[in-house]
This record gives structure tokens, C-alpha cells and sequence, in this order.
């Protein structure tokens, strides 16, 4: 037999307990509409989310060699922005 996991009860809040919502919040929260999302949040009720970049990176796979990837990781945190430099570096740009 599994055990039963307890029951996790929330307490109640009284409507006028609760904090109000900010503009700033509002125009961070994510927007739904019939359950679709029309909007993504951004950051959260706290923070707000990173700026949006002019020109974002994109996520790529890429095959490396074992000692070209071994020798970039070996350098410490921030390796794979070190390969982004030497390719740029490596085009002229």
C-alpha cells in the first residue's frame, strides 16, 4: 500500500488582507484569453524581467571536437560567451 500524503490546507485571506496589484504589475502579468496565452509574463510580481536585447542571441546545437570544447570549459564560467568572442573575432566582426 502507498502512503497517503497529507493534505495541504491553505488559510484563508480575508479580499481587503490581500496586497493590490501595482500598474507595473499588471503590465508584467502573463495575459490569457478562452485559456490561450496571448502574452508571456515578465519577471515576476516582485521583479521585473531582464530587458529585452536589440539583437538577442539564438540557441544553436553545434558539434565541437572533445579538446576544443574540453579546452573552452577549462577556462571557467562564461566559456561559451569566450567561444562566441572567438568566432566573432575569428569573422572579422
Amino acid at each position: 500500500m502507498t502512503k497517503k500524503s497529507k493534505e495541504i490546507v491553505e488559510p484563508w485571506l480575508e479580499p481587503e488582507d490581500l496586497a493590490e496589484w501595482t500598474e507595473d504589475q499588471f503590465r508584467r502579468a502573463a495575459l490569457y484569453k478562452k485559456g490561450k496565452l496571448l502574452r508571456p509574463a515578465d519577471g515576476t510580481l516582485t521583479r521585473p524581467g531582464r530587458p529585452k536585447l536589440e539583437n538577442p542571441k539564438q540557441q544553436v546545437t553545434l558539434r565541437l571536437d572533445k579538446i576544443v570544447l574540453e579546452k573552452f570549459r577549462a577556462t571557467g564560467a562564461g566559456w561559451q560567451t569566450r567561444i562566441n568572442e572567438e568566432l566573432r573575432k575569428s569573422l572579422g566582426l
